[in-house]
This record gives C-alpha cells, structure tokens and sequence, in this order.
C-alpha cells in the first residue's frame, strides 16, 4: 500500500516529521522504501532531484525525523529538549546540504540523500529556534499527531488539514449530531 505524501504543516520540517502517521494507534510509516523518501524529498520541494536512497538513507532519514518530531513536541509543550535528539539533528544539520544551482531554465537542486537530508535537518533548526515556534500547534484529531504552523486569523485553526482531518472530525460530529436528534 503506497500513501500520498502531504503537505499541510506549513513547513517542510514539520511535513517531514509527519511522514509517520497515526504516532498514537496505526503508526503508518511513509518511508515504507528508499523510493518513498527520495519521493518525499522532491515533492516537498527540498529538491529538485535526489540521487537514489538505500536502506541505511532511510534508517538515518527515520532516526532524523524522530528526534525532529520529538524536539518540535518539547519546544510546542514548552519542555526541556532531550540532549540524544539534539544530537542526532545538529548532527544531520552539520552535513553539507543540498545547494542550489542556476540555470538557463532556473533555479535546480540536486542532492545525494545525506544533502537533503542535511536541508531538512537545517530547516528544522531554523523552524526550532524562529519566530514561528508561538504558533506550533498539534492536530484536534485524536488520532492525528502532525504538529503544524496555525497562521489563521485569531489562531484559530483546529485541524493540520481541512482535507483530511478537519473533514473527518466535522463529518463525524454531523452524523453523531443526526443519530442523536433520531427518534
């Protein structure tokens, strides 16, 4: 079973982070192959085009993530941040990164795994250390765990995604609403 990628937590490190889902129940991991990160990399517009990945890009890509998720959590919560995720961040941070190119077509960025790995890496410092940490929040959906930017209007934003959460939880609550009001 392949799963789209998604895009809605308002920064690629947080999208990034999100790619295993369901943390509390199902726990559905997005990196099932080296063909799903590399998929990952390009469609999030890290890069342009990513040589391919192995097993051990996808181990290192997943060891990643989770300190990501794990010190993105302590800084939404407010708590003090596990000195072992740092580590593994500033670590993939420290790599060289994926370096953009001009060309007569326009900007390009190819990168091995280990650069665009690097450019999340460096993303989620920069997200982690930025003015945007006040606006962290984590999906109204129970089963959701995506931590995303809420930059509506009065903050007010519940869900990571209309598409898919918001529209889950509003259906929901309508039929519970109809079954209860059924004689």
């Amino acid at each position: 079973m392949i799963l789209d990628h998604v895009f809605v937590c308002g920064n690629p490190a947080l999208d990034f982070a999100a790619t295993l889902r369901a943390r509390r129940s199902t726990r559905l991991e997005m990196f099932a192959a080296p063909d799903r990160l590399d998929a990952w990399y390009r469609e999030s517009g890290v890069v342009d085009a990513v040589s391919p990945s192995s097993e051990a890009d996808v181990e290192q890509a997943t060891t990643v993530r989770e300190a990501v998720y794990q010190l993105v959590t302590a800084r939404r919560l407010g708590e003090e941040y596990d000195t072992g995720a740092l580590a593994v961040l500033n670590s993939a941070a420290r790599k060289p990164p994926a370096v953009p190119q001009l060309t007569p077509s326009g900007r390009w960025t190819q990168a091995g795994p280990e650069e665009a790995l690097s450019t999340v890496a460096r993303l989620a410092v920069e997200l982690l250390s930025g003015p945007d940490v006040p606006l962290l929040k984590e999906c109204g959906n129970p089963e959701c765990t995506r931590v995303y930017i809420d930059r509506s209007r009065g903050m007010r934003r519940q869900w990571c995604g209309m598409e898919s959460c918001g529209n889950k939880i509003k259906a929901a609550a309508y039929r519970a609403r109809k079954k209860s009001v059924s004689p």
